[in-house]
């Protein structure tokens, strides 16, 4: 496991008296000057446990409640932020044209996004896993997925990756969406399904799923999430500064516990700033 560290001021953001700081209670509270104004922030509507849009207009997860926390001690209080989805695909675009303030989306750190905007954070070290039944003992090493048959969703470099690198034997299903993997993986039609661990211990967590799928625990790739800015965004510094005191208060362990302990999910332990886990 190789570290690098990202070009970022967190020795200066560390020590800045940040006004934003001060606004703000632990949890997303808000008080101070900028209380009020809306502040819009981009997540995934789709991924439970990450971030979702439910049936009554609520927004729920952990990239959720880890933005709700950075709003508060940027001064906005809950009801100041305007949730917009931000699909994989229009992250960047969605930074670029100032659609909005800043995106938390499962959002990996990488060589090339960095050309495009800037990351706070990480502020969760994620890795690509695989979910199988919870009484099914015949997978216990990434080679065993040889001849199983692995699903993940059409257009995925997961499954891809397993596929070329990992177990070249295995059968590749693809599907529409993870749900209907789920279906598959349940009804025993697949045998695994693989993305992210953090996402997938997401659905796992889902009440329905409860207690019928565990993760493999196989880290097949480091997958550092940060929180995606505009390029010299002046709110990159503000941000890692909110995040250390999210891990400092104990919220981000609550979060962590709140959205993915359900699936049994040995998280790491909240990544140091600044520094990228390859």
């Amino acid at each position: 496991m190789k570290l690098r560290k990202v070009t970022v001021a967190v020795a200066a953001a560390l020590v800045l008296s940040v006004t934003a700081a001060g606004c703000g209670s632990g949890g997303g509270g808000g008080g101070g000057a900028t209380t009020g104004k809306k502040i819009t922030v981009g997540i995934k509507f789709d991924q439970p446990g990450i971030g979702l849009k439910t049936p009554d207009g609520k927004y729920t997860g952990f990239d959720v409640d880890v933005a709700t926390y950075v709003a508060g001690q940027l001064g906005h209080k809950p009801g100041d932020i305007v949730w917009k989805e931000a699909k994989s695909a229009d992250r960047e675009t969605l930074l670029q044209h100032g659609d909005v303030d800043f995106i938390a989306a499962s959002y990996s750190i990488t060589p090339t996004r960095e050309q495009k905007v800037d990351f706070a954070g990480p502020y969760l070290l994620a890795h690509q896993d695989v979910l199988i039944r919870a009484d099914d003992d015949t997978i216990k090493t990434p080679s065993d997925l040889n001849n199983k048959k692995l699903c993940s969703v059409t257009g995925s470099t997961s499954a891809q990756n397993v596929k070329t690198k990992i177990a070249p034997n295995a059968q590749l299903q693809e599907y529409g969406g993870y749900s209907e993997c789920l279906t598959g993986l349940e009804n025993k039609v697949i045998d695994a399904l693989t993305t992210d661990d953090s996402i997938l211990a997401g659905y796992a967590a889902q009440d329905q799923f409860k207690g019928k799928f565990k993760l493999g625990g196989f880290k097949l790739s480091n997958e550092n999430y940060g929180i995606g800015v505009q390029k010299g965004s002046a709110l990159k510094d503000q941000i890692n500064t909110a995040l250390q005191k999210m891990v400092a208060d104990g919220s981000w362990d609550a979060y962590v516990k709140k959205n993915f302990g359900p699936a049994n999910y040995h998280n790491e332990p909240a990544p140091q700033i600044g520094v990228i886990v390859s």
